[in-house]
């Protein structure tokens, strides 16, 4: 990739306007910014190679003149021999070292262009319990990174076919290292000679940029608290056509006033005075659909538990209903006249009981 493009920069840039293009890239995809996102690292790096290159005037000089290759170019270096007539080269490296480190980073460039899957993105929604049971449609904005419009994700754009200016047609670049003269595939053209692509000037050539989108969601039926949504290709865009991330959305449920919910069951309490629970009776309770009526049987205790069938919340997978479990508690008036607790009394009499 070219450094001027990587930071998308004129050839005759200025140090001035290389260090401020530097600071609005950096703040862009810097790691701290992008937690987790690994093409954004990745991104950071090659910004950061290409600017330490770029500020330094002799290395500048020496990557204009060929002499230093880009950040990700495919890498065919040949040892030509030695060449004792001074001629001209494409620059000058004082050791060996400075020859195989260049090598090596260039392979890594080059494994670093293949195809990278986009980050998943996570947020949280907060739904209401009536929400929560029977389903709902939200919209969610979000700040994603999307294929480029301008080059359709590929981060290239087709040109009209012309010369490689870099190695003027021959499809390589030669350089001189002491008395011995290299020869390597321009990182420009891939050894072509010619160039009929140019890196995409919207994306900086990796095929994603910056977008805020509205997305509808559908909420199933049934979501309980904390469950997870998958909304896939949501996520970030891949770069150089990797698959895109997804969008996981965490459901933040309210609870209810009057009903707790395990699994798909739901539970409730239902309060039954003392004559209603020794004789039986019919008793409304309130259910997620409205009131339902529910028989108490006689002799029953405070405590015990009744279940209406499919009464309870669906299920998010098959829309299958749990129950509504209602749990009974008897309950005595809080202030009782004399009638009444003569009655108690007469009660407890007949029934064995002690006073």
């Amino acid at each position: 990739m070219d450094l001027y493009e990587l930071l998308g920069l004129a050839r005759e840039a200025t140090l001035i306007e290389i260090k401020r293009s530097y600071k609005r890239l950096a703040r862009r995809y810097h790691p701290d910014i992008n937690p987790g996102d690994h093409a954004a690292e990745g991104r950071f790096k090659e910004i950061t190679r290409a600017y330490e290159t770029l500020s330094d005037p002799d290395r500048r000089l020496r990557y204009d003149a060929g002499a230093l290759s880009g950040i990700s170019s495919a890498v065919s270096v040949e040892f030509e021999g030695f060449d004792f007539s001074g001629g001209a080269s494409h620059g000058d490296v004082t050791s060996f070292g400075d020859l195989f480190a260049e090598v090596f980073a260039q392979r890594q460039g080059t494994r670093a262009i293949q195809p990278e899957p986009g980050a998943d993105l996570h947020t949280t929604l907060a739904l209401s319990f009536d929400e929560a049971m029977r389903g709902a449609q939200r919209q969610i904005t979000l700040t994603r990174r999307d294929a480029c419009h301008t080059c359709r994700g590929s981060g290239v754009l087709n040109v009209a076919e012309a010369r490689c200016q870099r190695c003027q047609g021959t499809g390589v670049v030669r350089s001189r290292r002491g008395s011995m003269v290299f020869s390597k595939t321009c990182d420009n053209c891939g050894g072509l000679g010619r160039l009929a692509q140019t890196h995409c000037g919207g994306c900086s050539g990796i095929g994603v940029e910056i977008r805020t989108e509205t997305v509808t969601v559908r909420i199933p039926a049934g979501v309980g608290d904390g469950a997870r949504i998958r909304v896939p290709e949501k996520g970030n865009a891949g770069q150089r056509g990797g698959r895109p991330g997804d969008l996981y959305i965490t459901a933040q449920v309210e609870a209810h006033e009057a009903f707790r919910r395990e699994g798909d069951d739901l539970h409730t309490v239902a309060a039954i005075g003392v004559h209603e629970a020794a004789l039986g009776a019919k008793i409304d309770v309130v259910t997620p659909d409205g009131a339902a009526r529910l028989r108490i049987p006689p002799g029953t205790q405070t405590g015990q538990r009744f279940h209406l069938r499919g009464r309870g919340a669906p299920s998010p997978r098959d829309g299958a209903r749990g129950d509504l479990v209602v749990e009974v508690r008897i309950m005595l008036p809080k202030v009782l006249d004399e009638r009444s607790k003569e009655l108690l009394r007469e009660f407890g009499r007949i029934n064995g009981e002690r006073r």
